[in-house]
C-alpha cells in the first residue's frame, strides 16, 4: 500500500509522513526528492512551476510507485498532488493508493512557512500553491485538519484507515 500525504507546501506533509511511516514501520519518501534541479532552482527564485515543469516529476514519482507496489513495499509518500490530473497520474483509481489531504487555511500555512528554514520552496509561492490547488473530493482522499499536531494527525490517519 502507498499512503500519499498531500497538501500545499507547509501543510505538514513531510513531518506527518515521516511520523506515520515510523509509526507503521513503513518506508518514507518525499516527492520533493523527485524534482529536477531546474525545477528546484525555479522555486528558489520564487517562480511557480507549471504543468510542463511538473510532468517529469510526476512521471518519476509514478515510476517509483510502480516499483514499490511490485515489490510489496508499504510506503508513505509526502507529495503536494495539487491538481486532480496529478492525482490521476499518481493512481487515485488504484485501491492500493490512499490519499490523505492535509487541509489548512492560507493564514495557518503562511505562518508556518515564515518559520521554515533551509527549504528550496520560497514562501512567496504559497499563493500560487493555493491557486493551483484543486481539493480532492471526499471519495478521493481522507480530509485531515492540518492545524492539529503531527501526532494527532497520524493517529487520525491510522484510525480512519484501520491500520494496526
Amino acid at each position: 500500500m502507498i499512503i500519499i500525504v498531500m497538501g500545499v507546501s507547509g501543510s505538514g506533509k513531510s513531518r506527518v509522513g515521516q511520523t506515520l511511516a515510523q509509526r507503521l514501520g513503513w518506508q518514507f519518501r518525499d516527492a520533493d526528492d523527485f524534482h529536477t534541479q531546474a525545477a528546484k532552482e525555479k522555486m528558489k527564485q520564487a517562480i511557480p512551476l507549471n504543468d510542463q515543469d511538473r510532468q517529469p516529476w510526476l512521471e518519476a514519482i509514478r515510476s517509483a510507485m510502480d516499483r514499490w507496489l511490485m515489490a510489496d513495499e508499504n510506503t508513505v509518500l509526502a507529495c503536494s498532488a495539487l491538481k486532480s490530473s496529478y492525482r490521476q497520474i499518481l493512481g487515485i483509481q488504484d485501491s492500493r493508493v490512499q490519499f490523505i489531504y492535509l487541509q489548512g487555511s492560507f493564514q495557518l500555512i503562511d505562518e508556518r512557512l515564515k518559520h521554515r528554514q533551509n527549504h528550496f520552496m520560497h514562501e512567496s509561492l504559497l499563493q500560487s500553491q493555493f491557486e493551483t490547488l484543486e481539493e480532492p473530493t471526499p471519495s478521493e482522499a481522507i480530509y485531515i485538519d492540518a492545524s492539529q499536531s503531527p501526532e494527532a494527525i497520524v493517529q487520525s490517519v491510522i484510525n480512519k484507515l484501520h491500520i494496526k
